[in-house]
């Protein structure tokens, strides 16, 4: 891969984006911007299917969850509720992924775009970073536009909704951030199957998106724990229940962590993909 040309700095360097990662954004918005509807349906399309047949369909046969709260509390949950704030991170998680891996290393590999942008003063920790944030924002959108038709359908009422939009936003970014890494790797499309087979598809299974974590093996329970995805479930789904989340710290900094570490992971692996 040709160098560019500014000079890097050691790939294990820290971040040092500069404001023009801003104008990379905004290049793949008036890029994306002739293909938003088709895109915006395939994003919301999955995601409401399974909602409505598992939601309404399974949720007829099984009724209620009960969920047990830290505080010795149990409630039981309508199962359209409960896989209503659940599927709405897995949709973020997908659709932030989904746009990191095939379409970045479209730009990055196959198109070349990138190297084309590092013929201006743009560096690659700009354009690592713009990948990243433009990942968070598609994934954000999608989520607001299943959110809004979750309201339509009378899934949850609750001003502290805002709340979850927000956390939607932060777990977009991390689920970005940990999908360049694997953009990084990538020699090809097919790559990117061992990351959603290996990784995405069991942390679905495991974080609570479908069923209560506490009906799983407790080694399961702890790998669970571990993983991004049950953090943000635990934040979103009290909020769809017009509850506060326990231990919000925790999980907004295991967020942030996963964040902050996959981005700069992928921003050195990406830099000695590109010193090569």
């Amino acid at each position: 891969m040709p160098l560019p040309s500014t000079p890097l700095p050691p790939w294990w360097a820290p971040p040092r984006p500069s404001t023009r990662f801003a104008a990379v954004w905004r290049r793949n918005l008036l890029v994306w911007r002739k293909l938003a509807v088709p895109s915006l349906v395939g994003n919301i399309a999955e995601p409401l299917i399974w909602l409505v047949a598992f939601g309404f369909g399974m949720g007829a046969l099984v009724g209620t969850v009960t969920l047990a709260w830290p505080d010795g509390r149990t409630q039981a949950v309508p199962y359209l509720v409960f896989l209503a704030s659940g599927s709405i991170c897995m949709s973020t998680m997908n659709a932030a992924t989904f746009e990191a891996l095939y379409s970045a290393f479209s730009r990055m590999h196959v198109q070349k775009t990138w190297d084309g942008i590092l013929n201006a003063p743009v560096t690659l920790d700009d354009i690592v970073l713009a990948e990243m944030l433009w990942a968070a924002f598609k994934a954000l959108f999608a989520a607001s536009a299943i959110l809004l038709v979750m309201l339509l359908l009378g899934v949850s009422h609750s001003p502290k909704l805002l709340l979850a939009w927000a956390v939607l936003g932060l777990t977009g970014v991390t689920f970005a951030s940990l999908a360049l890494i694997f953009n990084a790797l990538a020699k090809g499309y097919d790559f990117f199957t061992y990351y959603f087979t290996l990784l995405l598809t069991p942390m679905m299974f495991v974080s609570g998106v479908f069923f209560p974590r506490e009906q799983l093996p407790g080694w399961v329970q702890a790998v669970g724990q571990a993983l991004p995805l049950t953090h943000a479930v635990e934040l979103v789904r009290p909020l769809f229940l017009d509850r506060w989340p326990t231990q919000a710290a925790l999980h907004l900094g295991v967020l942030a962590g996963y964040a902050l570490v996959g981005f700069w992971v992928a921003l050195a692996l990406t830099r000695r993909r590109f010193m090569r």
